[in-house]
């Protein structure tokens, strides 16, 4: 099993990381291969719909998006952290993820996707469902805990104090990982769900 994890926090030390490290350990006990992107604090702009990916196969724009797409490929679960600003993500999370799923040709369907929100107080549950949409437009299951994917903290390190947070992160890990193998173990007997050849419309035909 692999997990490809991805921090959206420009701080690389900060209540994020401490986050996904929670979760990373866990995976280390199952026996489950991470592989931790920084992305926070990069320049990666946003997606501006040339579609060029289309035609070339990767975006356009040559950056850490490129660079995560086969990684993207090869894992069996995605895990998203982000801080929260103004009830949302982080845009340079955003702008990574709107590429990184647009650019992206191949199947995702039953990777396991799980969404960490990290805040001071308020805007998780918001930045929680927006990041769980990339995961349900890919038709990836979306990897639940005991409570939403949350913890709390304002100075770097301060998330270390919010046990409830940190055993949500734990269980997180546990249940993707579970998730994971079930798909697995699933696909060798069953193989992926019948697909329909796609069907796009809009509110104008």
């Amino acid at each position: 099993m692999k997990v490809l994890m991805v921090n959206g926090s420009p701080h690389a030390k900060g209540n994020t990381a401490l986050a996904l490290e929670e979760m990373r350990k866990v995976f280390e006990k199952e026996g489950v291969e991470t592989t931790l992107l920084q992305i926070g604090n990069k320049a990666i702009r946003g997606c501006v719909a040339c579609a060029s990916c289309k035609t070339k196969g990767k975006c356009v724009f040559d950056d850490d998006v490129n660079a995560a797409a086969p990684l993207f490929e090869a894992a069996d679960g995605l895990v998203v952290g982000t801080p929260v600003y103004y009830a949302s993500a982080n845009a340079t999370a955003i702008a990574f993820l709107d590429r990184l799923f647009f650019s992206t040709g191949f199947d995702k369907t039953m990777k396991v996707g799980a969404s960490v929100v990290v805040s001071r107080r308020g805007g998780c549950s918001a930045t929680f469902d927006e990041v769980n949409k990339y995961f349900t437009i890919a038709g990836m299951p979306v990897a639940a805990s005991q409570y939403w994917n949350s913890i709390h903290g304002l100075v770097p390190g301060e998330a270390a104090q919010d046990a409830e947070g940190l055993q949500i992160m734990r269980t997180l890990a546990r249940n993707m990982t579970f998730l994971m193998k079930s798909i697995a173990l699933g696909k060798e007997k069953y193989g992926l769900p019948e697909k329909e050849e796609w069907i796009g419309t809009h509110f104008i035909r």
